[in-house]
């Protein structure tokens, strides 16, 4: 057996004469512990979080958009549509209109989007999954609202009598007044509950109600959204679809759609990964004073060996791997602790946000290795601070 390693074993199994070294050490490996597993669930905690939040938005959000390359619609022609049908690695594809509006009911307003989609749209995206109350029907004069629209306005669904009114000015008319305005009657047949900031934003209708409302042709569009066959290379159906469509369309997956969430999300992470890493930094100063205080107790030992032939750079690598020993064991038994009360939770949800939902989190591998690198890393700089206390003055003394 290596000899640095045999007599850092020894060191760290055995207790010291002196009693408040043998506090200090299991204090020390106490705090890596409770450093370690504290890291390793924030950063499942908050995986679990990121999972959670893009849930919502991959409701709306297809596989893949089209989107104009300049401006904020763009013509498609049968023709074209006829091409995408025989792209195979395209499921299905919904064309859609966009724009934002004013919506008006009993002389109550507010500002939201108007989202005109085709029949394909809920086979495209699931959509339809989230109504809260009544149905899916945007066809004939229907539309769906989020819920927060129909709290503001003290909506309610089936109002045929009193129907909200959708206004949005027409274009080229100078100042806004009344008679520059163009109005449709939308009476709800459903209203869909996901997440607030999405609840406020949208109000479904069939395509054509508006294109007629924004005073557009019945081959103008703001996107194209497709569902794309389960196993297609996302890659493959772009260039399929750059080839109908040219340089007039900008493609955009999942991820691209809501780049301004996932960077916020990452940043988050790597916030709160930073933080708690300074905590362990913290932490393991104590294993520097814990390496120190044993050099002092084991002088005599120390100069027993140097008196036997070991050398200085042996005596200080016994020290440096008996603090690694200490870090690495006590990084792997924190993330075991931790990855228990992650299991529990994804087994049990024990911890809930409200009564019916348990708080998200994801147990993640790529989070074991970022822990136990950070430990690693942590406690050879550690380890290595102290060990260099070893010297010919400190043996001679």
């Amino acid at each position: 057996m290596n000899f640095p390693l045999y007599i850092a074993q020894r060191y760290v199994r055995s207790k010291s004469s002196q009693n408040a070294v043998n506090i200090i050490n299991f204090i020390t490996f106490l705090v890596i512990i409770i450093g370690s597993a504290a890291l390793f669930i924030v950063l499942s905690g908050f995986a679990g979080l990121k999972t959670f939040s893009l849930s919502f938005t991959d409701i709306f959000d297809p596989d893949l958009k089209a989107t104009p390359t300049t401006g904020k619609f763009f013509s498609i022609s049968a023709a074209q549509e006829n091409d995408l049908d025989k792209i195979g690695g395209i499921a299905s594809f919904s064309k859609e209109i966009e724009e934002k509006v004013s919506l008006v009911y009993n002389e109550k307003y507010c500002i939201a989007e108007i989202k005109g989609v085709d029949d394909q749209y809920n086979k495209t995206t699931g959509v339809d999954s989230i109504v809260y109350f009544g149905k899916w029907d945007i066809g004939n004069g229907f539309g769906v609202a989020g819920i927060e629209i129909t709290r503001l306005l003290g909506l309610a669904v089936n109002q045929y009598r009193n129907p909200l009114v959708v206004m949005v000015p027409k274009p080229g008319k100078g100042s806004i007044s009344l008679k520059s305005l163009k109005t449709k009657p939308l009476v709800l047949s459903g209203i869909y509950a996901i997440e607030e900031n999405l609840d406020k934003k949208y109000v479904f209708t069939d395509l054509a109600l508006a294109q007629e409302l924004l005073e557009k042709n019945s081959d103008q569009i703001s996107g194209i959204n497709f569902k794309l066959v389960q196993g297609a290379e996302p890659s493959e159906v772009k260039k399929e679809i750059n080839k109908i469509f040219g340089n007039t369309v900008i493609l955009k997956n999942r991820r691209e759609q809501n780049s301004t969430l996932h960077r916020m999300l990452n940043t988050e992470n790597l916030a709160t990964y930073l933080i708690f890493t300074l905590v362990l930094i913290i932490a393991l100063f104590n294993v520097v004073g814990a390496i120190i205080m044993m050099i002092l107790d084991k002088q005599q030992n120390s100069k027993t060996l140097y008196n036997l032939g070991v050398t200085i750079k042996q005596l200080r690598r016994i020290y440096f791997v008996q603090g690694m020993i200490v870090t690495t064991s006590g990084g792997i038994i924190g993330v075991l602790l931790g990855s228990l009360l992650i299991v529990s939770q994804l087994s049990f949800g024990w911890l809930k946000i409200t009564p019916s939902l348990p708080y998200p989190v994801e147990y993640n591998i790529v989070n074991v290795i970022v822990v136990l690198a950070t430990i690693t890393v942590l406690g050879i700089i550690a380890s290595k601070i102290a060990s260099t206390r070893i010297g010919k003055k400190l043996i001679a003394s």
